[in-house]
Formats: structure tokens, sequence, C-alpha cells
């Protein structure tokens, strides 16, 4: 499971630097343009007054990073940008948990930079560009798992309508009832056929809530979904995640699941 990672702001009125990195501009989104620096109208303006309630790193408020573990109102701006651009979050409260990161993670992998689950420079940068994954499918409501980004995007007649962090078959060889296995999700269109509402018992461990759709492959929540392909061959999300799938009926029976 993913560690909160937190450290302590520590004011000091006359360091220069610290003022450079303050509060959130209303006015919206910039990119910065290096690390340090944070030009008016960005999420970190310069000269503004330093932010109450923020709990940062020093060296991350130099640099002008958020990652898990800090508080405030530019935490709160950017889950909130997250949202309006359809990455899923169950709410904009201003902490920096791990929902907040795997919705970090599905940003940077649809913008094509580095997965950390910081926002920096670059995911500033995408989030001020409005980034987001486009679907396969043209109509119906579909679920399609992008296996190249590891993205589970929620589409409904060819638009986007929530994209997940996912974390599918790595590719590695396994062992499973004395058989050889590799760790693959294949290619295809399946149809959700069998569905679990509770944690389901297997032979390679327990799965939360899983929807299969190809034999013993599921879209399923768990307590590690990393920025890369790590499963035995199901789509992993948040346990959140899989619990706004249910009650929001995205994967009801017969839905089809795109592989791609």
């Amino acid at each position: 499971m993913a560690t909160s990672r937190s450290g302590r702001f520590r004011r000091h009125t006359t360091n220069a630097a610290v003022l450079a990195v303050s509060t959130v501009m209303v006015a919206g989104f910039g990119t910065v343009a290096h690390a340090g620096t944070a030009p008016t109208g960005s999420l970190l303006a310069a000269g503004a007054p330093a932010a109450a309630g923020l709990n940062l790193n020093a060296a991350d408020v130099q640099s002008g990073l958020l990652r898990q573990g800090a508080k405030g109102s530019q935490v709160k701006a950017i889950q909130q940008r997250l949202i309006d651009l359809g990455y899923w979050l169950d709410g904009a409260d201003g902490e920096f948990g791990p929902l907040t990161t795997q919705a970090v993670y599905a940003v940077q992998k649809a913008a094509g930079i580095e997965r950390d689950g910081v926002v920096g420079p670059a995911t500033r940068a995408a989030l001020d560009k409005g980034v987001r994954p486009k679907a396969s499918t043209s109509s119906g409501n579909v679920v399609e798992i992008d296996l190249a980004r590891q993205l589970l995007l929620v589409v409904s007649d060819g638009k986007v309508r929530r994209i997940f962090n996912t974390s599918t078959g790595s590719g590695k060889p396994y062992v499973s009832n004395g058989q050889k296995q590799v760790a693959t999700t294949p290619k295809g269109r399946y149809p959700v056929f069998r569905a679990v509402d509770a944690w389901d018992p297997g032979p390679l461990g327990a799965l939360y809530r899983p929807k299969y759709f190809n034999r013993g492959i599921a879209v399923h929540g768990y307590s590690s979904v990393p920025p890369y392909p790590a499963s035995h061959g199901c789509a992993r999300v948040s346990i959140a995640a899989m619990d706004w799938l249910w009650a929001n009926g995205s994967l009801k029976q017969h839905t089809p699941v795109v592989v791609r």
C-alpha cells in the first residue's frame, strides 16, 4: 500500500524564496518554467503572501512541488482541476492523499511524462493544457483499458467521462496451480459476465469487488495500484475507485470492456 510522506512547512518571514512560492491565484493555472520559478498567474504566484495552513516540505516549497502529504489551498486547486478534466477523485478536500496520487499518475500517463505522482512543472503544464486521453470507441457505454498508457476510461458515446490510473499484466512469468503462465492482459473486446460484490478469493489472492470480463481476468479494486504494469492480468484500480464504478453502474452485466 502507498505510504504517505509529509513535511513540515517552516515559516521564514525574511526568506524571499519562500515568499516566491505561496498561495493559489484564483485567476487559474500557469505553466511553471522550471523548478523554483513561479510566474504570475500560476498556482504558486510570486510575491503573494505565504499561505496559512499549508503542510509542505521546505525543499518542495522552494522548488514549487506538491506531493503526497501536502495540505492547503494549492492542493485543493490541483484536485479541482483534475476533477474538472475527468480524472477520478472522491472530492477536493485540500489533502494530498493516496487517491490524489492516483489521479496525478493518470494525468501524467495521459501527458506522456514521468509517472512519479508529484505535481511539478511538467504536470502543471499538462493541467494547464487540459490534457485528456481520447476514446477509441464512438458509441455506447464502454470501459476502455489503454495498455500502453495504463489508463482505464469510462466512455459514453465516444466521450471520456472518467479517467483512472490502472495497473495491468506485468508480462512476467508466474506459476498458478502448478502451471507456468505469463502475466498478460489480452487485447480485445469482452463483455462483463460475472461480478462479485465482496472480496473474491482466488489462487493468486483476493480481488476486491471484481467485474470479470475475460475468464479469470477482471477489473477489480486493490490496495496497491502502481503507475506501471504489475498484475497477473487483471486491471487494478484503487479500492475507492472500484466502489465508484459499482455505484455508478459503469461495469454493469454485459458492458463491453475494450482492451487496446
